[in-house]
């Protein structure tokens, strides 16, 4: 079980990247309700759970009711096509395009990364939002110092891939790596405006 701070920490970096879509009142009031139910027992508005001294049992409470409330929230960002998980993974996107570089600040700002999908599951969990979107996506894979190789923004080697057919091509001309809406992949410039995936 995933200890409250980190929960915590995860969910709250995710409602301020989903932040633009409460303006644009989708989804109604979700942040409200975090922030309302997380203030309700009557502590000071400023009040942080994560530093509360509680007993054991108090805390397994807390968790229980935390994890209650992250459930409800997770099912209504799910029905505004907001979220998708895999293997522990949040992937999130605020349905806002941008070029790499502007992707990779703003998964940053949020506590996340831009999305890099390491087996079939979490590819396919970035496909769901290429495909609802109808557009592609940006993900966490660059090319290395040599050409035609790519890695990870971390630097180790991809373990997994899912290049289009005769895929990687740009030869050191195409350093960024996108998701077309098949979920394969294609070597592009970093300089076109895809849609913005996070991963927390």
């Amino acid at each position: 079980m995933m200890q409250f701070p980190q929960l915590f920490h995860k969910i709250l970096g995710v409602a301020f990247f989903l932040l633009p879509l409460c303006a644009q009142g989708k989804p109604a009031g979700f942040l409200s309700y975090i922030f309302k139910h997380l203030t309700e027992d009557g502590r000071d508005e400023g009040f942080i759970p994560a530093y509360i001294p509680v007993a054991d049992d108090e805390m397994g409470d807390i968790n229980r009711q935390l994890e209650h409330r992250v459930s409800r929230l997770e099912g209504v960002l799910r029905l505004e096509k907001t979220i998708t998980e895999s293997g522990g993974k949040i992937f999130a996107t605020n349905g806002k395009k941008a070029d790499f570089n502007t992707t990779l600040q703003k998964c940053k700002e949020a506590g996340g990364s831009i999305a890099a999908p390491r087996n079939p599951g979490e590819n396919d969990a970035i496909q769901y939002f290429v495909k609802t979107f109808n557009t592609y996506a940006y993900l966490g894979v660059k090319e290395s110092l040599i050409p035609g190789k790519f890695q990870f923004l971390d630097g180790t080697e991809l373990s997994y891939t899912n290049w289009h057919s005769n895929e990687p091509s740009g030869k050191g001309e195409e350093g960024c790596v996108e998701m077309y809406t098949d979920g394969t992949w294609n070597d592009k410039r970093c300089n076109q405006n895809r849609l913005i995936v996070c991963q927390f």
